[in-house]
């Protein structure tokens, strides 16, 4: 199978869902953590002041249609500045980046960072290959997730993936019942120990903030979200999934990478995130 994603929506698809993840937040949240954000064509970047990780200071959703000119990494560097943060990212396909790329990364100041795997599939060849996939362990249960357990279930994702700042968990728990989300978790007993999220986008559905507990992993727990939100995102008639996680160097193994791969997903591109640092 050769899959099909336009890469202009899968991009589109993945900053869309960080987007609305972050400024979808009520307002004191937002007020709390100095978010912001800013538009350019089909651009999208935003940031957020109280974030000691710098994570969520990225610009994305680059289309195909639309060249990129200096001017406008040069609106997103002045947007990241403007707003207090130290530190931004671009991520943009290699496909999409013009010809003078280095040069305009060179007068910017920009340097490359960490490289990630974007993947996609079609929905109906996941739900195939889910068909072979290990069954969760007996002694957990995965279901969606109801508003009265948005709080454990945003403290699991965020300090999982290293994000303890209080208002930040807040952040996440007000994306729980919100339009175009679909929140799934593992349970053992009464306690989460695994989560994940779908956005959709249309057509396309992102598989967004997977994240397992020490104690839940190994036990099928994130194999079982895939297939859950791929489920989903067929039910509400999305032709393409797509995903990212960090690239394998060779001595790395990426545990999230490869459980993609036995469900159906296939690589699309490598992507490198350029990094702008105030100075």
């Amino acid at each position: 199978m050769t899959t099909t994603v336009p890469i202009g929506l899968a991009e589109e698809t993945e900053i869309e869902a960080y987007a609305d993840f972050v400024t979808g937040a009520p307002t004191p949240v937002r007020e709390s953590l100095g978010i912001g954000s800013l538009r350019i064509g089909s651009a999208l970047a935003f940031a957020i002041r109280e974030d000691p990780s710098r994570f969520f200071n990225r610009a994305g959703g680059f289309s195909t249609g639309e060249l990129i000119t200096a001017d406008v990494p040069a609106q997103v560097c002045d947007f990241y500045r403007e707003h207090g943060v130290p530190e931004g990212a671009f991520m943009i396909a290699p496909p999409l980046l013009p010809a003078d790329w280095a040069s305009t990364a060179g007068k910017l100041n920009l340097t490359e960072g960490s490289r990630f795997v974007k993947l996609g599939c079609d929905a109906e060849t996941t739900l195939s290959a889910l068909d072979g996939v290990a069954a969760l362990d007996p002694e957990l249960r995965i279901g969606p997730v109801e508003s009265h357990q948005a709080d454990e279930w945003a403290t699991v994702m965020m300090t999982t993936f290293g994000f303890t700042t209080p208002a930040m968990i807040d952040m996440a728990a007000s994306c729980v019942g919100r339009p175009n989300w679909h929140q799934y978790a593992v349970w053992e007993g009464e306690r989460i120990v695994a989560v994940g999220s779908l956005y959709i986008n249309g057509e396309c559905a992102d598989m967004f903030g997977g994240a397992t507990l020490p104690e839940g992993r190994g036990r099928g727990a994130q194999s079982a979200l895939l297939t859950a939100r791929a489920r989903t995102a067929r039910a509400e008639g999305c032709r393409w999934l797509v995903a990212e996680t960090g690239a394998e160097g060779p001595n790395d193994h990426n545990t999230s990478l490869h459980n993609m791969l036995r469900t159906g997903f296939e690589p699309l591109y490598e992507r490198s995130t350029w990094l702008w640092r105030d100075r």
